[in-house]
């Protein structure tokens, strides 16, 4: 299995520019720096490097995030307005669908965990199936897998 184990440095990482949307800014500067790490076979999750510098903007959840902060800090409020502040070494979860409100003095720098959200029933079945296949020793089951989550996710809609 090519590329079963991946070992990055964040320190060596070199990360392309981006910047977030205008209307997210609230004040300072609006770049920002990531790459992508890596996907699962299964392409539920990535793993994404990420920095900002002095930047102040507001941020919105599509993904269920969970991450390492690997420098700098960053002060989030959030929906009830509640400060928290987040500095290297700490661990974060946020869930899909979440909004809060950042604030960068300087810099921060994270290795993010961004996990596609399929449902609490879907991801259910998903685990049984895939306990299944373990169980029955059986393989290929990335294609069926893949083909539940489309279809599950067209039921959605």
């Amino acid at each position: 299995m090519p590329n079963s184990i991946i070992k990055v440095t964040p320190a060596d990482l070199e990360l392309e520019v981006g910047a977030f949307p205008a209307e997210w800014v609230l004040s300072g500067n609006p770049e920002m720096r990531s790459k992508l790490l890596l996907k699962t076979p299964d392409w539920l999750v990535h793993v994404v490097a990420w920095e900002c510098g002095a930047v102040s903007y507001k941020w919105h959840y599509a993904n269920d995030e969970a991450y390492v902060v690997i420098s700098g800090e960053g002060f989030m409020t959030d929906e009830k307005g509640e400060e928290r502040r987040f500095a290297a070494g700490d661990v974060a979860f946020f869930a899909a669908g979440t909004t809060a409100t950042w604030r960068h003095p300087d810099h921060f720098k994270k290795i993010a965990f961004l996990k596609e959200s399929v449902g609490r029933p879907v991801g259910f079945l998903l685990k049984v199936f895939c306990k299944l296949l373990r169980v029955t020793g059986l393989k290929g089951g990335s294609f069926l897998v893949l083909a539940l989550i489309a279809l599950a996710t067209r039921h959605r809609s």
